[in-house]
């Protein structure tokens, strides 16, 4: 949990909450005068989805394009743009070139398709444990400090908790051998929910595992949404990074179904000043459309928050 959390947590138990929010006032005058913003912005590859699933860009453009037609200086890559590279080091080293020479940031690699870190059966959550310790490799040589995964299980509440939290943290302590974090982002299920899912964290235990919060994927079924406040509110002590989902936008610029000042106020109200990854997936607006009007918003509102 970062530190100025406990700060907060430790005041406001001794009844001194004036205090906490005169820390948390201070808190940003500080960043403001060190002339830092009160995050950075990054993109994820997923805003990009489309372009990249029809040829029209390759995943060694995406450094380029971040920062020659966006002006994004962070990055995150989705693994499904380049599967069968986890372990192909010339590959890899093209990528990590291609990022120096934009003056682009590798932040994080997001892994799907491993399996499922939370599986019943033993062997197979192993496996999917094992399946992550390339990108785990892949990500550290890229300069990234984490790989996004999943905390997919089955079983009750509580049967999934301990066993998403056994095959976390033995990815984890992988992790932990290459100083990379595992984090898990709020991806459908059971880790839809906020509550779940920071339990889940705790159960873990390890500094290096935490959470990617996501503003958009809070249906933990068919029939059951979670307020995606509180659920950002729960996952944010854990934040290692956080990604701004957005799908459309009103004549103004908002969000239209996101809150935007809410949400980042939560976020760094929890003492958060890393990237936010801005990952549009709407339709009306192309992906560069939307990537724009995802960053522009987010500009505005760090200048708002920021006061």
């Amino acid at each position: 949990m970062p530190t100025n959390l406990d700060r907060r947590d430790f005041l406001l138990s001794s009844g001194v909450a004036v205090a906490g929010v005169a820390l948390s006032l201070a808190d940003r005058a500080a960043a403001a005068d060190d002339k830092k913003p009160l995050y950075e912005i990054s993109l994820a590859e997923w805003s990009l989805h489309k372009t990249l699933f029809a040829g029209k860009m390759s995943n060694l453009d995406f450094a380029q394009a971040a920062k020659k037609d966006y002006g994004i200086n962070a990055i995150e890559y989705v693994n499904q743009f380049f599967k069968d590279k986890a372990k192909d080091t010339a590959y890899l080293a093209d990528l990590k070139t291609r990022a120096d020479d934009n003056g682009v940031r590798n932040v994080l690699i997001m892994i799907d398709d491993e399996g499922a870190l939370g599986d019943p059966d033993d062997a197979r959550r192993t496996k999917s444990v094992e399946n992550h310790y390339p990108w785990v490799e892949a990500a550290k040589y890229l300069g990234c400090h984490a790989i996004r995964v999943n905390a997919q299980s089955r079983g009750s509440y509580e049967e999934q908790m301990k066993l998403a939290a056994d095959g976390l943290r033995r990815l984890a302590q992988f992790g932990r051998d290459h100083q990379l974090n595992i984090i898990v982002e709020n991806h459908g299920g059971l880790s839809s929910n906020g509550g779940w899912l920071s339990g889940v964290i705790k159960m873990v235990d390890l500094p290096n595992c935490g959470t990617l919060p996501d503003f958009g994927n809070f249906q933990v079924s068919k029939t059951e949404t979670y307020d995606r406040y509180k659920g950002v509110a729960e996952l944010m002590p854990y934040a290692k990074a956080v990604s701004a989902k957005s799908y459309d936008f009103d004549d103004a610029g908002n969000e239209k179904d996101i809150d935007y000042k809410r949400m980042m106020k939560i976020v760094v109200d929890a003492g958060y000043h890393g990237h936010v990854g801005i990952e549009y997936e709407g339709s009306r607006l192309s992906e560069p459309e939307g990537i724009r009007a995802t960053k522009k918003l987010l500009e505005r509102v760090r200048q708002e928050l920021a006061g």
